[in-house]
C-alpha cells in the first residue's frame, strides 16, 4: 500500500471510530470514503447498530455488499453525522469536491447531518483552493448555456467524458462541468455567482459544511475543528 492510500485508510478508520452504536451516519464517495465503508463493515460484523444514508449509488452498493443497513431521508431527514472526503480543504475547513461526479449528493448528505466529519490525506491540505479544477452539476437541457455563463466569470470549463469518449452522466444523469479557475482568491463570491446560473444544478465548494477534519500525515491523524 502507498503512503497516500495508506493514509486515507488511517483517517477513514478514525472517523468510523467515532461512530456510536444504533447511530444512523450519512456517507460521502470516493477512494477514501471507500475505506470508511469497509472498516464501517468490519465493526458491523462485530456486532455495531447503524444505518447509513449513501450518498452515491457506488457506495450503497459496496456498502450492502458488506452488510450494512441502508436507509434514506424519508426515515431519516436529519441524522447526527456524516462522514466524506474532499479534493482539496483549505486552513478554514472550506473543501473543493466533486472529482468523483456525487458532489450534488454529497452536499445534501452533508448539510442534513448535525456533525460533517471531512477525512483526507496529507496531499488535500491547500493554503488556497483552486488547484484541483472546480466541478459544477448541470442540468443536460441548459448545459451550453451554463456553459457560456461560466465562461464569462474567466474559465474555459471541460465537459466531463469517460474514458470511452461519451459524456459522463451523475447518478442523476447529470452533465459535469470541470472548470479549472486557479487559484480561488473569494469563495464565497464565486460560490455566489454560480448559485446565480439557472440551468447549474450544484458547484463543488463546501464552504461552511465541515465541521471538523480527520488528516492523516504519515502514521498519525490530525484533528481539525473549525473555529468560526
Amino acid at each position: 500500500m502507498d503512503s497516500i492510500d495508506n493514509e486515507k485508510k488511517l483517517a477513514a478508520r478514525a472517523a468510523v471510530a467515532l461512530i456510536p452504536d444504533g447511530s444512523v451516519v450519512g456517507i460521502g464517495a470516493g477512494s477514501t470514503v471507500n475505506h470508511a465503508v469497509r472498516a464501517l463493515g468490519e465493526r458491523v460484523a462485530e456486532g455495531l447498530k447503524v444505518k447509513i444514508v449513501p450518498a452515491s449509488i457506488e457506495t450503497e452498493n459496496l456498502a450492502r455488499s458488506l452488510g450494512i443497513e441502508i436507509t434514506g431521508f424519508e426515515q431519516h431527514p436529519h441524522f447526527d453525522i456524516a462522514i466524506d472526503g474532499a479534493d482539496e480543504m483549505d486552513p478554514q475547513l472550506r473543501l473543493l469536491k466533486g472529482g468523483g461526479g456525487a458532489l450534488l449528493r454529497e452536499k445534501v448528505v452533508a448539510t442534513a447531518a448535525k456533525e460533517f466529519i471531512v477525512i483526507a490525506d496529507s496531499s488535500k491540505t491547500v493554503e488556497h483552493l483552486g488547484k484541483f479544477p472546480l466541478p459544477v452539476e448541470v442540468l443536460p437541457f441548459a448545459l451550453w448555456t451554463v456553459f457560456d455563463r461560466v465562461r464569462k466569470l474567466g474559465v474555459e470549463p471541460i465537459l466531463r467524458k469517460k474514458a470511452d469518449g461519451s459524456v459522463y452522466e451523475t447518478n442523476q444523469h447529470n452533465y459535469i462541468l470541470d472548470c479549472p479557475f486557479g487559484k480561488i482568491e473569494d469563495p464565497d463570491k464565486l460560490a455566489a455567482d454560480l448559485a446565480c446560473i439557472p440551468g447549474l444544478i450544484e458547484h463543488g465548494l463546501f464552504l461552511t459544511e465541515a465541521s471538523v477534519a480527520l488528516v492523516a500525515r504519515g502514521e498519525t491523524v490530525e484533528t481539525i475543528r473549525r473555529t468560526k
